[in-house]
């Protein structure tokens, strides 16, 4: 596809939270630097790695951000410190596809949306993922709703208007959507970007495809995010 008349001077902030992701973020940030080199920006908003986390990233984005630990406070914060247009909310353990801001400013040029989402596609070889990726694709395009590991991007004045992510143990990718969603559905490009299988593989497919959909269910009937965290990260 040419990408070809898309508004150039439009500069986004690509956004990673980290918390001790050494084995990751080299490899996730090598291929980035395509985007500095055209003028957009890298931030590392980082909860307090104990690795080599900083050590490894340092020269490869523009600033890094340091707070307190809990991925929804940490992308506030680099959304405050950010410079860009348009902000991208990148997981550490997430692959963009190639041309990736040519083809968002391209797709939003066409579009009176302001926000939206990759298609996803897990690393793994297993069979059985590539129908958890188009189950996890098809959700989010019936439902209008996002979720982290499809790399979310939103104009940041939209960002900042919705009052940006809800400061919550879990779900807050999910709360983040339904703000948004207020203002429009989300463009739903296919990409995909490359997400780690990691959890799926440790855990067991259909065991942590359940474990999501109880989460994401008591969600919306009121639970308590803090609650539905101790159960995800201790599962």
């Amino acid at each position: 596809m040419a990408l070809t008349g898309y508004n150039e001077r439009m500069k986004l902030t690509l956004i990673i939270p980290t918390l001790n992701e050494a084995q990751h973020i080299h490899a996730t940030l090598t291929p980035l630097q395509a985007w500095r080199a055209e003028g957009h920006e890298i931030l590392l908003a980082d909860g307090g790695s104990a690795d080599e986390t900083l050590a490894l990233a340092a020269p490869l984005v523009d600033r890094v951000v340091t707070g307190v630990a809990g991925r929804a406070r940490q992308m506030n914060a680099g959304a405050r410190a950010a410079h860009g247009d348009m902000l991208l909310f990148l997981h550490a353990d997430t692959s963009l596809p190639p041309n990736c801001a040519a083809l968002i400013a391209f797709e939003l040029q066409r579009s009176p949306r302001r926000w939206g989402r990759f298609d996803v596609k897990l690393d793994g070889r297993h069979p059985a993922l590539r129908l958890v990726e188009h189950m996890m694709n098809l959700r989010s395009r019936l439902t209008g709703i996002a979720t982290g590991d499809q790399a979310m991007f939103v104009a940041r004045a939209l960002f900042e208007q919705v009052g940006g992510f809800p400061e919550i143990e879990l779900m807050e990718d999910i709360a983040l959507s339904r703000a948004l969603k207020r203002h429009g559905r989300p463009l739903c490009l296919h990409g995909p970007v490359i997400t780690s299988a990691r959890r799926w593989n440790t855990q067991g497919i259909w065991r942590t495809v359940l474990l999501m959909w109880r989460l994401r269910l008591a969600y919306f009937l009121g639970a308590d995010p803090a609650r539905l965290a101790r159960r995800y990260y201790h599962s």
